[in-house]
């Protein structure tokens, strides 16, 4: 897109920003949904990736009208996430408390008395963005993040993440960064549930399918001791956001370098699955995970 086309966008999402925040919350939620619903009716490639990850995770344990269902779902999930995304930024301290809600602080909070930081694990799952307004009231708070391509919209977006009280990593820095602050006792999220090209990632099984997957998580955590633990947010069904911390994930290493980060990985990943599997509309199956797969000499 030419710099001309990318001043037109933004304005065109400045002004749909703007509407967003003068509707009330449920119209938004409303709006976003249909949203959802259309681009899975006119996308036709990304419902065809969100039906063919369906069939990878479930085959034929699940019927064709249930895949047709979830990938429907789904689209209309992360529409509504996107517009909550953006009106959330526009709600008072006091509204958004009363529409968040956590569990298993605990977890977060004795790990940091420790002094080696934590590695938060999450996922393109529910409302990952809304998440970071409880968290970051645990402790100072980063997440590690690939830059959009576009600048005026990578900043619109680290605008709304540091409203919420997060500080960004950016990938092309993210190991010097990461270990500094683990170093000084902060929080790291980092969502590990999207492809990686070949040579970055480690093969790991993801529904019965090996599924390229950074091994940042698990090297981030060999390197500083960090503990891994597990987080998600969720819609509730009163309309709110509910985030649930789970126990610091354990791991049998064997001092091996390459077999430590395989396993690390691999069981960082089971804990994804095992969350999308208890309510699976909520993944974002409309991303190409497992476009990257092994050489057939490596397997």
């Amino acid at each position: 897109m030419s710099e001309k086309g990318h001043r037109v966008g933004h304005a065109l999402f400045l002004g749909f920003r703007n509407l967003i925040k003068l509707l009330p919350r449920k119209a938004c939620l409303t709006l976003g949904s249909m949203l959802g619903r259309m681009v899975y009716c006119f996308d036709k490639k990304h419902r065809e990736i969100a039906l063919k990850n369906l069939h990878i995770a479930f085959g034929e344990e699940m019927p064709a009208s249930e895949k047709k269902r979830l990938a429907q779902c789904s689209f209309e999930h992360f529409g509504k996430a996107l517009f909550d995304t953006l009106k959330f930024s526009s709600l008072t301290e006091e509204k958004k408390e009363a529409l968040l809600s956590i569990d298993g602080e605990e977890h977060i909070r004795n790990a940091l008395d420790k002094g080696k930081g934590v590695l938060l694990l999450t996922a393109h799952y529910g409302n990952w963005e809304l998440g970071i307004i409880p968290l970051s009231k645990l402790g100072e708070f980063y997440v590690i993040a690939r830059a959009l391509d576009i600048d005026r919209f990578e900043n619109e977006l680290l605008a709304i993440r540091e409203g919420f009280g997060a500080k960004v990593i950016y990938k092309q820095q993210a190991s010097r960064h990461t270990l500094r602050a683990l170093r000084e006792n902060r929080i790291v999220a980092i969502l590990i549930d999207q492809n990686v090209l070949h040579d970055e990632a480690v093969f790991v099984d993801f529904f019965g399918k090996l599924a390229g997957t950074t091994p940042g998580l698990a090297t981030f955590h060999l390197r500083s001791g960090a503990p891994i633990i597990p987080a998600f947010c969720m819609p509730t069904p009163s309309g709110g956001y509910h985030v649930q911390i789970m126990e610091g994930l354990e791991f049998s290493l064997t001092g091996d370098r390459n077999t430590d980060v395989f396993r690390i990985t691999q069981e960082c990943t089971k804990t994804i699955e095992d969350q999308i599997r208890d309510k699976p509309s909520l993944w974002l199956w409309f991303h190409d995970r497992w476009r990257t797969q092994p050489n057939i000499q490596g397997i």
